[in-house]
Parts: structure tokens; C-alpha cells; sequence
């Protein structure tokens, strides 16, 4: 049997039996590797270059982004802001029919956006959200699946960490471009989530919101301001120059310590579980991301990534199908990986297929990470669908129909996103950032 083909069998073979017997993703990626690795190399060489491989995957200063990023998130969940965002929310499209569904999906947007965290928005904006639906007749399988729907959009508009992961394991990829790529994107989502919620509240007939004076309308967007000035003073400084993407997570860091201090929603025996939240899931993150880099290195000696190339290009060499065959692949993928392991482990395969066929690479970032957000809303393993449901305490069977009259829009907005190139590329040209 080709070498190739061997070790491309060994190492997804083990990795989905290992997924599919419940070992964690991490240690099913370092084990598949290693030994997919025995197949090309000695014992001694394998296990010398994955030790290497797992220290130099971490050794890098652009994960410090991550780590900042993450505790921001964590105080800013604590820190009281979704009441004050969702008011927002409410304020812009509170007069549109099923207005509290709509406040739902740009709640999502603007605090999914500030945690980075499409899970925490879920739980937090769904927390808030479904008593007051509860309240005005809404379906709760329906305000559920909303909820569910929209939680993912805040990982496309920045800061999020996904782009910065994907920046880290696609050779260098601009962040400030991707996360520049990842505005359109993501409005879009949550836009045609919203075109559908306004059809289905307009034949359930659920209520508009009571109409808001100037000056309540202002209260209420002076209260909300301060927590929206972190994507300003982050997102600001790294496109103007002023600081880094890691330097711009210590920024967003100690700027959520002072919104925290000013709302007076964290007390100082707070922090310990804030820290020991960050510890846990940075450690996950970070030993992913080194046993992904003994993954890419046994795909890179295999050869798989070109093998891959060789055998998508023998189905075609058309862009459109190409992309729509990728496409299908992620949204398969979607469905039982979650975000950061499925960058991790897909970029590397994926990436010099669509550089092979002229796809901009920051495009691409935007249509991998797009695909994985609406996975993560899916069943069997969806953990924005698992939260959503929990914190409705409706059961995901329920919730199922609705979601899936969701998906369509989600789906159509996907694949417009894929073909025109403009919608990802737009800001970030005209920013002088491509």
C-alpha cells in the first residue's frame, strides 16, 4: 500500500475511533499522530519530533492572544454587560414584529463579539432573554432556536479567537485582515437569521416592544457605551497601528478590569473562579494546539495535504465546486468537532488546495470559520445547541424544528459569502490591509 495512503488511513482511522469511544479531542489527535507517524518513521524519531513539535506548537507569542482574549471574555460574562447590551439591542429593533427575537439575535452580535464566545453568549443572552419571551406568549422552542441560531455570530465579528488561531496555523495570516473580513460575515448571519424570526413573528403575531423616549432611548445607550468601546479601543489599535493583536487582548484585559470596577458587578472573591476558568480553558486550547502541530507535521511528511489537492482537483478544477465540495466537508465536520480542533486540524489540508486555485486566504479563513459556527449549532454534538437548550430548559427535540427552518438562511448566507469574495475582502482592502 502507498505510504501516503497508509498513514492517511492510520491517522483518521484511529482519530474518529478515538472521537467516536469519547477520548478527548486532544488526546485522540496526539495518540492518531503518533501513530500514523510509526508508519513513516522509527519509534525513536517519532517520539523525539512529537515531544518537539508539542513544546514548539505552544512556543509562540501570538497564543499569549489567546489566553488575554479569554480572560477578558471571562470577566466581561461576569461583569453584568448582557442586561446593558440587550437593552441596546432592544432600542434599535425593539419596533420590529417579534421585536424581543430580534433583540435576541443582535444581543448575540454585540455580546458574542465582546466575549468571544459563542457558548457564553448563548447562556448569557438566553438567561436574560427567554423569561421576558416567556412572558409575551413567545414559543419557547422558538426563542430557543433563535438564541441557538445567533449565539455564533459574535466568533465572526472581532476580537475573536478563532481567527487568531487560524492566523497562527495558516503560516502567518494577517489578523488584522481577518478580523477586518469577519464584519460583513458576520452581520450577514445574524441579518437572515432575523429575516426569517420577522416572517414567523409576523404569523404568530407576537407583540412589538412599547416605544422609548429620547431620553430614555440616550440612558439607555450611555449605559451600554463603555462595554462597546472595548471592540473601538481594541479592534482601533491594531488596524491604526497602535498595538498588536496580543498586545491588543492585555489592552482588552485591563479595560474589562475598569468596566468591571465601574458597573461594581465583580466582587474580589469573583476572581478566583474568573482565573480558574481562564487556567482550564486555556489549557485545553493550548494542549490542542500543540498535539495539532504533531498532526500537521505527520501530514506534512506524509504528504496528505497534496495528496488531498491531488484527489479534489481530479474531481475538478472549477473553484465553485471545489469550494462547494469543502463546504459540504465542514459543515459534516461541523456537526460532531468543535470550532478550534476542526481550524487546527483542517487548515493545514484545506489551505493549499484553495491557495492552488486562487482563493485569498483571509477569504478562506472567513468561509472555514463560518462553516464551523453553524456547527456548532447542530446536532448530535452542537455545544451552542446543548447551552441554548439547557438554559430554556426546553429539550433539543423540541427545538429541532424551528432551528432547522434557521439553518436555510444560514446556509444560503454561507454559500454567499463563498462566492462572492467581495463581502470578505471588502473592508480589509479598503483599509489597505491586503
Amino acid at each position: 500500500m502507498d505510504a501516503t495512503l497508509l498513514a492517511t488511513i492510520v491517522l483518521f482511522g484511529t482519530f474518529f475511533l478515538l472521537l467516536i469511544l469519547g477520548v478527548p479531542i486532544s488526546v485522540g489527535v496526539g495518540v492518531s499522530s503518533i501513530l500514523a507517524g510509526l508508519t513513516l518513521v522509527p519509534l525513536e524519531m517519532i517520539t523525539f519530533t512529537a515531544a518537539q513539535k508539542l513544546f514548539g506548537g505552544i512556543n509562540s507569542f501570538t497564543l499569549l492572544a489567546i489566553i488575554f482574549f479569554m480572560l477578558s471574555g471571562s470577566i466581561m460574562n461576569n461583569g453584568g454587560i448582557a442586561i446593558r447590551l440587550i437593552n441596546l439591542a432592544k432600542l434599535f429593533v425593539g419596533r420590529l414584529p417579534g421585536s424581543l427575537a430580534h433583540t435576541n439575535v443582535v444581543g448575540n452580535m454585540l455580546f458574542g463579539s465582546i466575549s468571544g464566545s459563542a457558548v457564553a453568549s448563548a447562556a448569557a443572552i438566553g438567561s436574560v432573554m427567554n423569561p421576558l419571551q416567556k412572558k409575551e406568549k413567545y414559543d419557547p422552542a422558538f426563542s430557543a432556536a433563535v438564541n441557538i441560531a445567533s449565539s455564533p455570530a459574535g466568533l465572526l465579528i472581532p476580537p475573536t479567537t478563532a481567527f487568531i488561531v487560524y492566523s497562527l496555523v495558516s503560516g502567518g495570516t494577517s489578523i488584522s485582515a481577518l478580523f477586518m473580513a469577519g464584519y460583513l460575515p458576520g452581520i450577514l448571519m445574524g441579518l437572515s437569521i432575523m429575516i426569517v424570526a420577522y416572517f414567523i413573528a409576523r404569523k404568530e403575531k407576537y407583540p412589538i416592544a412599547e416605544k422609548v423616549n429620547f431620553k430614555q432611548g440616550l440612558a439607555v445607550v450611555l449605559d451600554a457605551l463603555p462595554s462597546l468601546s472595548l471592540i473601538v479601543v481594541v479592534i482601533g489599535g491594531i488596524v491604526a497601528g497602535i498595538f498588536t493583536a496580543t498586545e491588543a487582548a492585555a489592552v482588552a484585559v485591563v479595560y474589562s478590569m475598569i468596566l468591571a470596577a465601574i458597573y461594581r458587578e465583580i466582587k474580589l472573591n469573583h476572581i478566583p473562579k474568573i482565573l480558574k476558568e481562564t487556567i482550564v480553558m486555556t489549557g485545553v486550547v493550548l494542549f490542542l494546539v500543540g498535539t495539532s502541530s504533531i498532526m500537521s507535521w505527520v501530514m506534512a511528511y506524509a504528504g496528505i495535504p497534496q495528496y488531498m489537492t491531488d484527489f479534489l482537483m481530479s474531481i475538478s478544477d472549477n473553484p465553485i465546486i471545489i469550494l462547494l465540495l469543502m463546504n459540504v466537508i465542514l459543515l459534516i465536520i461541523g456537526t460532531f468537532m468543535d470550532i478550534t480542533p476542526a481550524i487546527l486540524i483542517f487548515t493545514p489540508i484545506f489551505l493549499p488546495i484553495v491557495t492552488n486555485i486562487g482563493i485569498d486566504p483571509v477569504h478562506f479563513g472567513v468561509i472555514l470559520v463560518f462553516n464551523l459556527c453553524i456547527g456548532i449549532t447542530t446536532p448530535p454534538v452542537g455545544s451552542a445547541l446543548f447551552v441554548g437548550s439547557s438554559v430554556a430548559n426546553v429539550p433539543i427535540e423540541r427545538i429541532i424544528k424551528p432551528l432547522f427552518l434557521l439553518y436555510i438562511p444560514l446556509v444560503i448566507t454561507l454559500f454567499l459569502v463563498t462566492y462572492f469574495e467581495w463581502i470578505s475582502l471588502f473592508i480589509p482592502r479598503l483599509l489597505g490591509l491586503l
